[in-house]
C-alpha cells in the first residue's frame, strides 16, 4: 500500500520512478545515462531530483563511498492505483465511466485490450458481491 501523505509525482519524476521500478536499485549515474538518451540533462540535476525524491519519502537511499545508491519505497502498482484514483476524482468527478469513455474516444482499443477490459470488469463485479 502507498505511503499516505507523500506529494504527488510531477512528471519528471514519475519518469525517474519507472526508471526505479523497473530496475529495483539505481545510481545516480544509472538514471542520468537514461534520461540524457531521451534529452539533455545535467546529471547534477538528476543527482538532485533523486535526493527530493528521497527526502519526500519515495525513495531510500544509501551512500557508499562516492556512489549513492537508490531503490523505491513505495510499490509501482500502489502509487499507480492512487494516482488514476486521484485522476478519475479531480477530473471525471469520480466517473470511472467517463475515464475510460475519454480513453477509448481518443485512443481506441484493440480486440486483445477489450478482452482484459472485460475481464477487469468481470472481476470487479465479482469482489463487489
Amino acid at each position: 500500500m502507498a505511503k499516505s501523505g507523500l506529494p504527488p509525482l510531477a512528471e519528471g519524476q514519475l519518469e525517474i520512478m519507472n526508471f526505479v521500478w523497473d530496475r529495483g536499485e539505481v545510481t545516480v549515474g544509472d538514471v542520468w545515462k537514461a534520461l540524457s538518451a531521451r534529452r539533455k540533462v545535467a546529471r547534477n540535476t538528476v543527482q538532485t531530483m533523486l535526493a527530493r525524491l528521497k527526502e519526500k519519502g519515495w525513495l531510500h537511499g544509501r551512500t557508499e563511498g562516492h556512489a549513492h545508491t537508490y531503490r523505491a519505497a513505495v510499490p509501482r502498482d500502489a502509487t499507480l492505483r492512487k494516482m488514476a484514483q486521484r485522476l478519475v476524482d479531480v477530473a471525471f468527478g469520480g466517473s470511472t465511466e467517463g475515464l475510460l469513455a475519454a480513453l477509448l474516444d481518443r485512443r481506441g482499443v484493440s480486440r486483445e485490450e477489450a478482452e482484459r477490459i472485460r475481464a477487469l470488469i468481470d472481476q470487479a463485479e465479482r469482489e463487489q458481491q
